[in-house]
């Protein structure tokens, strides 16, 4: 069945093709406007044959920048990012701040307040912001700028005042980090552990006071030794969700494996930087200058920075290894939704947002739409 959009009575929009529902597949149509009204067909086991794939919009929690735009510039670099991103499935994401004074975090936050308030036309909707440091550990930085400094529950409640922050990044072993994440998840934040040189006793007893997720998991914490399981090993035995960037150059496809069985609800990120969506060259990462080069986005020293992943390319990484299609699909759009709390996302079932992304037989990008607009191609 080829995929169509047709207007049909009430000025809906109709796509026909193999439909991912709540319940499975489905050989037949989905209906919507700004909401999905209806899903009609047959349910099939299989998608041997399917010309058409109809999937949830990609969800994307962690998110630096796309298009030559960094979420830190401020001023219309949310809009350029979110336009970006739509282009290659991602219907929502989290604009993520890089480890800086609190000027620069204020200014990259002041810019983003009315995209969240909104959605940017023909862009993805930007669904919160996502705190990647500055409440890191200075041993762990990865490419983070080195002006990491602990965390300030006062200064976490200003930055909330600016924009809606979902989720924080910090290093448990820091003092005072675990008095921090209790009051952060009473006000209602998510916190993921990152960025850390603590041990598999700190990562576990961060659990325990609260946090709920690691921030791209494998990189820039403690890796697992069998006699000194580190963050890794806390989350490899006792996480329900955690991120990875599946770009296949941060993570390799073995640990990538071990991952996939061992935490249920491990879902996808591409932590993209500006270079997404752009050629080889240089870009900026907060006040990083970075280099992209292929695939990969480096500092001077060759430290990987960030990515230039897209969502749809991290499908195809996943399907690569082994994943059915409809599983792949949930560790990129269910399971990040569920985890930052957007219940009405990452699924197709009537009375969810139309967030969609439409691909071919390759998995390549046909078209997009978030809640009910087309968002590509434009």
């Amino acid at each position: 069945m080829t995929q169509t959009r047709t207007t049909v009575s009430g000025g809906l929009g109709r796509l026909a093709g193999h439909v991912l529902s709540d319940s499975g597949w489905v050989r037949g149509t989905v209906e919507f406007g700004d909401r999905i009204v209806a899903i009609d067909g047959t349910a099939v086991g299989t998608t041997q044959g399917a010309e058409t794939y109809i999937l949830p919009g990609f969800v994307d929690l962690h998110v630096h920048g796309g298009g030559g735009a960094d979420i830190m510039e401020g001023g219309d670099a949310p809009t350029v990012v979110a336009r970006t991103h739509a282009g290659y499935g991602t219907t929502a994401l989290l604009a993520t701040t890089v480890t800086a004074s609190f000027d620069d975090t204020e200014r990259a936050l002041v810019a983003l307040a009315s995209v969240c308030a909104g959605r940017i036309p023909g862009g993805a909707r930007v669904a919160g912001v996502h705190l990647e440091g500055p409440y890191i550990s200075p041993k762990k930085l990865g490419a983070q700028p080195d002006v990491a400094r602990p965390a300030n529950v006062d200064e976490i409640d200003r930055f909330c005042a600016l924009a809606p922050v979902r989720l924080v990044t910090l290093a448990p072993e820091i003092a005072g980090h675990g008095d921090a994440i209790r009051a952060l998840v009473t006000r209602g934040l998510r916190v993921q552990i990152g960025h850390t040189t603590a041990s598999y006793e700190e990562g576990v007893a961060a659990l325990a006071q609260g946090a709920t997720s690691f921030t791209h998991l494998f990189n820039a914490m403690t890796g697992l030794h069998h006699r000194d399981p580190g963050i890794v090993g806390a989350a490899l035995a006792h996480a329900e969700y955690a991120e990875i960037i599946p770009d296949l150059l941060h993570v390799h496809p073995g640990a990538i494996r071990s991952a996939l069985r061992a935490i249920p609800r491990l879902y996808g990120v591409t932590d993209a930087t500006s270079a997404t969506g752009m050629p080889d060259g240089d870009y900026r990462l907060g006040s990083h200058t970075v280099h992209k080069c292929a695939n990969g986005v480096r500092l001077a020293d060759g430290t990987l920075a960030g990515s230039a992943l897209t969502m749809d390319q991290a499908l195809r990484n996943l399907v690569s290894l082994g994943l059915a299609l409809e599983e792949a699909s949930r560790r990129l759009s269910q399971y990040p939704a569920e985890y930052a709390r957007l219940t009405d996302r990452g699924r197709l079932a009537v009375g969810a947002w139309a967030d969609i992304v439409v691909l071919d037989r390759d998995l390549r990008v046909t078209a997009v739409f978030g809640e009910g607009e087309p968002l590509w191609p434009r």
